[in-house]
C-alpha cells in the first residue's frame, strides 16, 4: 500500500524491451535504498512494481504487457522523470490517502491552465469510472494524492489544482495536453458506490 505522497522524482536511467515485458531501471539516491530488498513493492508513477534487481544505486523493475496496457508506462522513454514512492510502513504518517498502486486506467490531458504560480490540469476519465469520483474527493494521478476540484458530468472532464508544492515535488508539470496520466480511484469510495448499487438493485422494485 502507498499514501500518494511522492518521495522522489527520478529519471528513468534505462528501459529494456523483452518479449512480454519491459524492464525499467532507476538510480535511487542513498536514503531511498535503505532496507530496500528484492521483492519489495515500489510505486512508479502510481503503478505498484516489484524490485527484481539491485546493483549499486541502480534498481530494476519489470512490467508485463498487461501492466503496460492499462498504464502509461509504455509511453515512457529513457530520461523521463517518474514519481517514486516506497510502500507504506505501519506507523508511518499518511499525509495523502490509501493508494493500492493498482492503476484504474489512463486519462488523457485535455487542457492545462496556468494561473499565477498554480496550474489547473483537466483530463477525461473513462465512463466506467466516473461514478467513483466526486468533487473534493481523492484521486491519485501518476501516484500523487490529489483533490478533485471540478467535474463536468456530461463530458467526464475532471480538473485538479496543482499548487506550487505539488508542482515542485512531482513530475506532473512535465506533461502536456494529449499526454496520458495514470489514475487510481479511491478504494473506499469505490466499495461504497458498488455496495449501494447492489443494495438498490436488490431491494428497489423493478420498473
Amino acid at each position: 500500500m502507498f499514501t500518494g505522497i511522492v518521495q522522489a522524482v527520478l529519471p528513468l536511467a534505462r528501459i529494456d524491451l523483452h518479449p512480454g515485458y519491459r524492464s525499467f531501471t532507476l538510480a535511487f539516491p542513498d536514503g531511498m535504498r535503505d532496507d530496500l530488498k528484492i521483492g519489495a513493492s515500489v510505486a512508479i508513477d502510481g503503478t505498484c512494481l516489484t524490485v527484481v534487481a539491485i546493483e549499486g544505486a541502480e534498481v530494476r523493475f519489470d512490467a508485463v504487457d498487461g501492466t503496460l496496457e492499462i498504464t502509461n508506462l509504455a509511453d515512457r522513454k529513457a530520461g523521463d522523470r517518474v514519481n517514486v514512492e516506497r510502500s507504506f510502513r505501519p506507523g508511518d504518517e499518511n499525509g495523502g490517502h490509501v493508494v493500492s498502486g493498482h492503476v484504474s486506467g489512463t486519462a488523457p490531458i485535455t487542457a492545462i491552465d496556468t494561473t499565477g504560480d498554480r496550474k489547473f490540469v483537466s483530463f477525461r476519465i473513462p465512463e466506467e469510472h466516473r461514478k467513483y469520483i466526486f468533487e473534493k474527493g481523492f484521486l491519485a494521478l501518476n501516484g500523487a494524492s490529489l483533490t478533485v476540484a471540478t467535474i463536468d458530468p456530461a463530458t467526464g472532464i475532471h480538473t485538479v489544482n496543482l499548487i506550487p508544492e505539488t508542482i515542485r515535488q512531482t513530475s506532473l508539470a512535465d506533461f502536456y495536453v494529449g499526454d496520458r496520466l495514470n489514475y487510481e480511484v479511491e478504494a473506499q469510495t469505490r466499495v461504497l458506490v458498488d455496495t449501494m448499487e447492489r443494495v438498490m438493485t436488490r431491494f428497489l422494485p423493478k420498473a
